[in-house]
Formats: structure tokens, C-alpha cells, sequence
């Protein structure tokens, strides 16, 4: 089959990559937040943004992950973080539309906001400042979600829409405060440097290895039943943060310790419902009307 990537270099892009080999790959990224990424041999890389892309080419798959999913990154950077969310989107869905294709997007937990609802199911639409200093990110996300299902009602395209949770593993960034947190800790706890906590280490994320992540999406791209859907991807099992920690400097032999800072704003979201043909990940609402 023929894949085109977006925000192939990228960390959940360059693991989706990886788990195509045997297929005709073609990543486009301008490498603005890439830092882990090596091409495997045959994938053509195009270095360009992708709300500057297009081709005449066609493809069976078009998978559209270009983003600046960090805080400290898209709050430096709102107007590119915007138009990849939102141009960005309308040429990859331009290419899939052309090509007829499966159009493959990874939205994001942050269309929910500052929920008020936590846990947070998939039939809450979320509590989002659309003016805001993270409405770069989180409303272009919201409006790439609109995009795209405007395009499967208006045109029949084939679309399938993941919003993934907490997802980590190798070529996560360490950099940034916010997020990150496994990799973010590694890092430290190999410099012998304290681990920063926010508040008291109780609250809790479940984390998902990326290969389950590649595993779900690859599902997600395969699976019949996901046309039109818009599934929450991630674990049910909630790990507190300070158990997270001293996990790390247990598993890294560091002499690092410990360091409490401010808490600022934690979360948890995500109900815990199996979409169909899709197991090993949770979510999955109703087929849009």
C-alpha cells in the first residue's frame, strides 16, 4: 500500500513509520520539533511544512500527525501551531480526497479543555477557551476534528479520527514541564538530577506504550468498522505520578531524589469503552449522524 505521512519525523509519527516497513512511505516534515528521527531505508522525505504541501500524486493512506503537541512549544509558536491544525488538515484531507483514500488523523486529549467532568467519557464535548494562550492547540485540534468529518458527511471520504492519552516511549522529547513526564524523568534520574514533581505526586495519568498506540492505529487504519469514527486511544490503569518517579530511580540505580514544585493544572480523562474490531484500545463513540 502507499502511505503518506505527516508529521512522519515526529514521535508518534516516526513509530507509525517504522511499523510500515514493506510499504510505499512518504513522510512530510519540516522537522521544526523532530529531534529522534532517522529515515528508515526506502521512505522518501519531502522537508516542507504540510500547510504547504501538495501533490498530484495518489495514495491509499494519508496519515496527518504534523503538530506542535508540546505547550511550552505551541504557546512560543500559535500562529504555525494554528495553521497546521487547520490548513494543514485541509491539504492532507485535499490529498485523501483526490487519492480516495483512508484519511488517518491523530487529534489529541486536549480537544476536552479544562474538563469538568473527570474521569472524562466520550459524550462529553469538553470545556475549552477558544481565546485563550492554549487555544492555538487546543481549538485548531477541535476545528481539524470538524474538518475532517465535514469531509466524511459532505464528501463520503473514508476518515478515522484517534485522540491519544499519555502516550510514551523511545524518541519521546525529554525537554518541557508540562507532559513528557516518563521520558522527562529518565532524563533526570540518568543526570543524578532531582525529579520534579508537581504537588504532592497523588494525582495520576495512565500511561500507554507507543507500540500499543501504533498497534490501535494500525487497527484503526484497517478495520471497517472505524470509518467515521472518533476513538479515545489509550490505558485504563492509573499510575500516581510519585510511584512513577521512584520507579524510575529505582529501575535507573540513580542516587537522584525527589523535588516537590507548585502544582499547576492535572487531569485525568478518557472513558473506558472498546470501540468495535479495535481491541487493546479503549474509546469509541457513536458513528457520527
Amino acid at each position: 500500500m502507499k502511505f503518506l505521512v505527516s508529521g512522519g519525523a515526529g514521535f508518534l509519527g516516526s513509530h507509525l513509520v517504522d511499523a510500515l516497513k514493506g510499504h510505499d512511505v512518504t513522510v512530510v516534515d519540516d522537522f521544526s520539533t523532530s529531534k529522534y528521527f532517522s529515515p528508515p531505508e526506502g521512505v522518501q522525505v519531502v522537508r516542507q511544512r504540510a500547510e504547504e504541501f501538495q501533490t498530484s500524486e495518489k495514495f491509499d493512506v494519508v496519515a496527518h500527525l504534523a503538530a506542535r503537541p508540546s505547550p511550552e512549544d505551541y504557546m512560543e509558536h500559535p500562529v504555525d501551531t494554528a495553521l497546521s491544525n487547520s490548513l494543514g488538515t485541509y491539504r492532507m484531507l485535499e490529498v485523501a480526497r483526490k487519492s480516495d483514500a483512508v484519511f488517518f488523523y491523530t487529534s489529541t486529549s486536549e480537544v476536552y479543555g479544562k474538563a469538568s467532568v473527570v474521569p472524562t467519557p466520550e459524550d462529553y464535548w469538553g470545556y475549552v477557551n477558544p481565546v485563550g494562550v492554549r487555544s492555538c492547540y487546543d481549538e485548531s485540534k477541535r476545528f481539524s476534528e470538524a474538518l475532517v468529518m465535514a469531509y466524511y458527511r459532505q464528501y463520503g471520504l473514508d476518515v478515522r479520527v484517534h485522540r491519544p492519552f499519555n502516550v510514551y516511549g523511545p524518541r519521546l522529547r525529554e525537554d518541557g514541564t508540562y507532559g513528557r513526564v516518563v521520558s522527562r524523568f529518565v532524563f533526570q534520574a540518568l543526570r543524578g538530577e532531582p525529579l520534579t514533581v508537581f504537588g504532592d505526586g497523588t494525582q495520576t495519568r495512565a500511561f500507554l506504550y507507543v507500540d500499543d498506540w501504533v498497534d490501535a492505529a494500525l487497527r484503526t487504519i484497517r478495520v471497517d468498522e472505524a470509518k467515521g469514527q472518533v476513538l479515545n486511544v489509550g490505558s485504563d490503569v492509573e499510575v500516581r505520578i510519585l510511584d512513577l518517579a521512584k520507579k524510575v530511580i529505582e529501575l535507573t540505580g540513580s542516587r537522584s531524589d525527589v523535588k516537590f514544585l507548585p502544582r499547576g493544572r492535572t487531569t485525568r480523562r478518557g472513558g473506558r469503552r472498546t470501540a468495535p474490531g479495535l481491541r487493546g484500545c479503549w474509546g469509541g463513540n457513536p458513528k457520527p449522524p
